[in-house]
């Protein structure tokens, strides 16, 4: 009944409803009680759910907030996969920079407005291959010791190269 009501009062306006995406979702929030068949929903590749907030106080609460989602996530990991990094070992450091910063800054600034601690996994991910590659490249550091020593030293001096590593310079 709540569909069919606004249903028609998008197509007084020209708009209409697609069958199969349209749905009720119940914002559930830490004050309403009660289970419910949909209390999610995905929108421009964000999850929207009720997630644990911090108010200006500081005090944390349940509120019903944005972050990314699932299937966003497992693009960006095909993505990432796809590239192959430690492949590309003809490329200097500036070169990769090059290459990786406007992606994965673009996803930063998009995805990360919002709950940011959900792209970490992926940033390391990153960071995992990107050892790969230096591993690949610099027969010195073949060893997996010698190649975490010089990551650590390489992200203290240089702690913008890459633009993930301002959120998560480790691996």
């Amino acid at each position: 009944m709540l569909v069919s009501a606004i249903g028609a009062r998008m197509e007084q306006v020209g708009l209409r409803l697609h069958r199969d995406k349209t749905r009720i979702v119940y914002c559930k929030d830490g004050k309403r009680q009660g289970s419910f068949g949909h209390t999610a929903f995905d929108f421009l590749g964000f999850t929207f759910r009720a997630r644990a907030v911090r108010n200006r106080q500081g005090t944390v609460f349940t509120g019903f907030g944005p972050a990314v989602s699932k299937t966003a996530i497992r693009r960006m990991s095909q993505t990432v996969w796809s590239w192959r990094l430690h492949r590309h070992t003809s490329l200097s450091e500036q070169e990769l920079a090059r290459w990786l910063n406007p992606i994965v800054s673009g996803w930063m600034n998009y995805y990360g407005r919002f709950y940011r601690s959900e792209l970490y996994p992926l940033l390391r991910r990153i960071n995992v291959y990107l050892v790969r590659w230096m591993r690949k490249k610099y027969r010195r550091l073949r060893t997996f010791n010698k190649a975490h020593a010089a990551w650590k030293r390489t992200t203290r001096q240089y702690p913008g190269f890459f633009a993930h590593w301002r959120w998560v310079p480790e691996f």
